[in-house]
């Protein structure tokens, strides 16, 4: 791991919720500039290269699919922001909620469900953050095809690793979290 650079954190401010005009909150503000280029740059892939709309023609283990409907399929996020963040992915590509198909939009939801089911029992998970970015000015990761995340999350789950080592704590490896909800996931 490298090691604490204090210098390299010097354009970070915080800013506390009471010193802001209208109603005071207690939260504080953490400015991290550096994570502008994901917001200038685009990072988006070029629509021939879509990778939700690659993964299923993959296998299951090399795409991180877990599991597959008629209409859409769940896979683990390649940048997971805790172990068995999954998506749940239609398999046509749209880029917004409101263009997906009355089937579309109920099989997202039931593989949802069986999603938060799943990931109790294999993880004991007490909670989730469950959310589609929609559009890349939202912050969706691939802008240009749907996908929901779900975010299992624990007591005390969050920690400084993240925002002082720029390091995210994974305790299984991808192929194993797959294996193990892909297993449980209900035939």
């Amino acid at each position: 791991m490298a090691s604490y650079d204090p210098d390299e954190f010097a354009g970070f401010e915080v800013e506390k919720g009471a010193d802001f005009a209208a109603t005071p909150d207690t939260f504080q503000r953490l400015w991290t500039p550096h994570r502008l280029v994901y917001v200038e740059d685009g990072q988006q892939p070029d629509a021939d290269a879509c990778p939700f709309c690659l993964a299923p023609g993959k296998s299951d283990e090399d795409a991180l699919i877990v599991a597959r409907g008629q209409h859409a399929y769940v896979l683990l996020n390649l940048f997971p922001y805790n172990s068995g963040h999954l998506l749940v992915c239609p398999y046509r590509h749209i880029a917004s909620y409101d263009e997906a198909s009355p089937e579309e939009v109920a099989e997202i939801g039931s593989l949802t469900q069986t999603a938060m089911a799943v990931l109790t029992a294999t993880s004991s998970c007490e909670g989730f953050n469950i959310g589609m970015n929609q559009g890349q000015i939202a912050g969706a990761g691939i802008a240009g095809h749907l996908h929901q995340h779900i975010v299992p999350r624990w007591p005390l789950d969050s920690n400084f690793f993240p925002i002082i080592a720029r390091t995210k704590a994974m305790p299984k490896l991808l192929g194993e979290v797959r294996d193990e909800i892909s297993s449980a996931w209900p035939a």
